[in-house]
C-alpha cells in the first residue's frame, strides 16, 4: 500500500501556497476561468498528471493578490470566474474561505475542483469551515476516483468512504456540483464500475453535468523531470469513443 499525507493535516494559514496560474482556463467551470493550481494533495492517484503538486512548498501569496492577479484582465472572466484547484485545494481552506470572500465582494462567480479528500463530518471546527466555504462556493466541481472502495485503494492510497459522503453532502445543502470521472482502461473502464457509480448518482438533485475525462499519457514527463516511474506508462490513453460509451453506461443507470 503506498503511504499518503493523512488528510487531517490541515494548512492553516491565510497565505496559500501555489502551484501554479492559469490566466484562460475553458475546462474548470462555466466559461472562461482565472484557474489557481494550490500546492499538496494527501492521494497519490495512479493516474495523476500533476505530481509535482503532491507535496507541500509551492509560492505563497495573500489572498489579495491571487485577486489582483485575476482582476487585472476581468473583462475576459464576464462569462466565468475563478476556479481553484491542485493539488487538493481543501487542505488550505483557511487561504481559500478568504479568497471567496474577497472574489463574492467583487461579484465574481467561484469553484473549487476538489476530491473532497478532508471531508470528515466528525469533526466540527472542519466542518464549519467547510460550511463557510460552501456558502461562498457556486459550483464544485467534486472528482470521484473510483466508485469501488477497494479499487479507490490501490488507485488513490486512501478510501473513497469521504469523498462519497461528500457527495451526498453537497446534495443535501443544494450545492452546484458538477462529478468528473477519469476513465482509465483496466482501471474504470469497466461496466460494472460504471454502473455503480451511476447507480450512486440516482436521485442527486444538484448535479449540472457528469464529465468523463479520458485518460491520456500528457503527465509522463512531469515524472521523468522528477525522477520518479510513472505507474501506468504501459497504459494506453482511452479514445474519445470510449469516453463517450462510458458516460452513456454512467447515465443509464440514474
Amino acid at each position: 500500500m503506498r503511504l499518503f499525507q493523512e488528510p487531517s493535516i490541515l494548512i492553516s494559514n491565510m497565505k496559500g501556497y501555489v502551484h501554479s496560474f492559469e490566466s484562460f482556463g475553458t475546462v474548470d467551470g462555466p466559461g472562461v476561468r482565472f484557474v489557481v493550481f494550490l500546492q499538496g494533495c494527501p492521494m497519490r492517484c495512479l493516474y495523476c498528471h500533476n505530481p509535482d503538486s503532491w507535496n507541500h512548498g509551492g509560492t505563497a501569496y495573500e489572498p489579495d493578490e491571487v485577486l489582483e492577479k485575476m482582476t487585472r484582465n476581468i473583462a475576459f472572466y464576464q462569462t466565468g470566474g475563478i476556479t481553484v484547484s491542485g493539488g487538493e485545494p481543501m487542505l488550505q481552506l483557511d487561504f481559500l474561505i478568504e479568497l471567496f470572500r474577497l472574489a463574492k465582494a467583487r461579484k465574481i462567480h467561484t469553484c473549487i475542483d476538489t476530491s473532497g479528500v478532508v471531508f470528515d463530518e466528525d469533526k466540527p471546527e472542519l466542518m464549519s469551515k467547510i460550511d463557510t466555504l460552501l456558502s461562498l462556493c457556486d459550483l464544485v466541481m467534486l472528482d470521484i476516483k473510483h466508485i469501488d472502495e477497494d479499487e479507490h485503494l490501490k488507485l488513490t492510497g486512501h478510501t473513497n468512504k469521504n469523498i462519497l459522503a461528500f457527495a451526498k453532502y453537497l446534495n443535501k445543502k443544494d450545492v452546484p456540483m458538477r462529478v468528473r470521472h477519469v476513465i482509465v482502461p483496466n482501471i474504470t473502464f469497466k461496466e460494472e464500475y460504471l454502473r455503480g457509480l451511476g447507480a450512486f448518482l440516482k436521485g442527486f438533485t444538484n448535479i449540472e453535468k457528469i464529465e468523463v475525462l479520458p485518460f491520456h499519457k500528457m503527465g509522463e514527463v512531469k515524472y521523468e523531470n522528477l525522477g520518479i516511474e510513472c505507474p501506468l506508462k504501459d497504459t494506453e490513453a482511452l479514445s474519445e469513443k470510449d469516453a463517450k460509451w462510458a458516460l452513456k453506461i454512467i447515465n443509464s443507470r440514474r
